[in-house]
């Protein structure tokens, strides 16, 4: 008897080499029992952060409009699965693969990964509002990450076939040696994400100048890079800093386990997001994130039980949550157990991959 061909899945995202969260995100699909279900493969889309002109980005557009095309023909994908942001850039791209697949007869999910909320996203642009209103409405699934996210898609169009599947770490991250208490130790901090003025790294590096006017031995280590490196860097040397702030660079895999398990805290206070998979990193090695309640961050963690929430661009609060931590190390052990426990029960890759399987199997 002929075997039954596994439901093929055509993974649509940026670079497997990159560094942002849609990046992460389909490479733990990749790597995640799923696969034991599903035929998945990758198809690259997305400039991963190049400085184009407009006339390259268009010339690459058309591209990925036409190779998608052949895939489709030749390959025959079961389902398609859009992983977008709501930017302008991206959300135009996306729209159009999304129709490409849709004029091919393919099922298509549309799985939203950040960006503007969504209110902003369409109040600022009604044209394209209207336009990602029925685009998503074509597709046979919309995926967002947080409850916040499904009760404003649903209010602002209920006949979008919505689906919650929040995002997870793999197992092997879980941090499976109990944090010790460091008295009197320096304070070591730990940015993980792209150098780039939204994520609150600047917040964070002055932040640091009063914790070091306060007379406090802090550390802090920038993993990743982005546009505003350059600009980072010379607020460092500005503001003599050069002594208590590292520059890892991009960091991946065991490299940025080590990271993450040698810093005390993750301080991460972006001024918008989904659900980053940052926090949810910091959370399963037992770093404890200083954060802003923005998008899912709320509902990952609890203030003061897994680590401290502080108001988006306040320096004060940032740095006098960080001297909180610094006066409290027990309390960094504590939320540190607390943070993984939470990550084990809710956010882990055998749960997406459930999730993502019976989403896969409806369809």
């Amino acid at each position: 008897m002929k075997a039954k061909h596994k439901t093929r899945v055509l993974l649509l995202g940026p670079s497997l080499t990159g560094v942002g969260g849609v990046t992460t995100h389909v490479r733990v699909l990749l790597g995640s029992h799923l696969a034991d279900r599903f035929d998945l493969t990758h198809f690259e889309v997305g400039s991963e952060g190049r400085s184009e002109r407009r006339l390259a980005r268009v010339w690459r557009l058309f591209t990925s409009l036409v190779t998608l095309s052949v895939v489709l023909a030749r390959k025959r994908p079961d389902i398609v699965h859009l992983n977008t942001s709501l930017n302008t850039k991206a959300a135009v791209r996306d729209m159009l693969l999304l129709g490409v697949a849709r004029l091919a007869g393919t099922n298509a999910v549309m799985q939203v990964h950040g960006g503007a909320p969504l209110g902003r996203f369409v109040a600022h642009n009604k044209t394209l509002g209207w336009c990602l209103r029925h685009a998503l409405r074509s597709a046979q699934a919309v995926v967002v990450l947080s409850q916040t996210e499904l009760g404003a898609y649903r209010a602002w169009d209920p006949s979008i076939k919505l689906h919650l599947v929040p995002n997870a770490v793999d197992e092997s991250a879980l941090s499976d040696q109990p944090r010790s208490l460091r008295s009197h130790d320096t304070l070591r901090l730990l940015y993980l994400g792209r150098l780039v003025e939204s994520k609150g790294v600047f917040e964070a590096i002055e932040a640091l100048v009063i914790l070091n006017r306060q007379g406090r031995s802090v550390e802090l280590s920038l993993a990743g890079a982005g546009p505003d490196e350059m600009k980072l860097r010379a607020r460092v040397a500005e503001a003599g800093l050069d002594q208590c702030v590292r520059f890892l660079g991009p960091v991946f895999d065991d490299e940025k386990r080590r990271a993450l398990m040698d810093a005390d805290v993750f301080v991460f206070p972006t001024h918008q997001e989904a659900l980053p998979y940052a926090l949810l990193e910091a959370l399963a090695a037992g770093c404890v994130p200083v954060s802003c309640p923005v998008g899912a961050i709320p509902e990952v963690m609890q203030d003061g039980i897994h680590g401290l929430l502080v108001p988006p661009v306040n320096v004060a609060a940032l740095a006098e949550a960080l001297a909180k931590l610094d006066d409290d190390r027990a309390s960094i052990v504590r939320m540190a157990v607390a943070g993984a426990s939470r990550v084990r029960q809710f956010y882990t890759t055998e749960r997406l991959s459930a999730d993502f399987g019976r989403l896969y199997a409806s369809l």
